[in-house]
């Protein structure tokens, strides 16, 4: 029986969701979700007779408000995300290597600290989901919410090292390309091609990119998993 896979995109932060399901149990997880369309993601769901059991986040965003919170409080599934991603909303912290089951499928979380702290690889079948980590022809930036080149590089470095024909989905597309795998980026990716660490950290600090737009927006509600500011007070006290 073939798999559930879905890729998903949103026009306004060019961010990439990602939906994968059991085929025979109809368990799904959700990576990377965008507020805006939750009913989008429920509507998905509810068509192809799937219930969604993990809501997944590969960072703490700066550019989209996750809609993890909307789609918790609609289908009661859980949340995880990268221990160090400072979000203890979440109802899983996950460290590296640690493994979350959907029907009879399993994804396994790779830490792969630089773009942030907290950020974390999902690793599928023969596919990754990078988040900002490892983009097509790129990689995120490192110069803001505790980000570390040398850090970046030792990661990208731990993925480089999976076999050359592993899918790359990453969580964000400029490009308009959507796929890549692990030997293209090695032969094409030019933040990363030929490089040494302190290349690479050379030229990651030289890149002087603008602030996220959102970011003053984005990066709170995403610690506190995408709930209101209200919401979130009124269940922490």
């Amino acid at each position: 029986m073939s798999i559930v896979f879905r890729q998903l995109f949103d026009d306004e932060s060019c961010t990439l969701t990602y939906l994968l399901a059991d085929p025979v149990t109809g368990d799904a997880i959700l990576i990377d979700t965008v507020r805006e369309h939750v009913g989008r993601y429920l509507t998905l769901l509810q068509e192809l007779n799937l219930q969604l059991v993990w809501l997944l986040e590969t960072h703490a965003h700066a550019d989209h408000v996750t809609g993890a919170a909307g789609m918790r409080e609609v289908t009661g599934a859980r949340t995880a995300t990268g221990e160090l991603t400072g979000a203890i909303c979440a109802d899983r912290q996950l460290r590296d290597g640690d493994v979350l089951a959907f029907g009879n499928e399993l994804i396994r979380a790779i830490a792969t600290p630089g773009h942030t702290p907290g950020c974390v690889t999902y690793h599928w079948r023969d596919r990754l989901f990078t988040g900002d980590t490892l983009l097509i022809g790129g990689c995120g930036r490192t110069d803001f919410q505790g980000g570390d080149a040398g850090a970046l590089f030792d990661s990208i470095g731990r993925l480089l090292a999976l076999p050359d024909e592993t899918l790359i989905y990453p969580g964000h597309d400029y490009k308009n390309m959507r796929v890549s795998s692990i030997g293209q980026e090695k032969l094409s990716n030019e933040r990363i091609r030929d490089q040494t660490r302190d290349s690479f950290i050379e030229l990651m600090n030289q890149l002087n990119l603008p602030r996220p737009r959102l970011i003053d927006e984005a990066l709170p509600a995403n610690l506190r998993c995408g709930r209101s500011e209200e919401i979130f007070d009124i269940h922490a006290a």
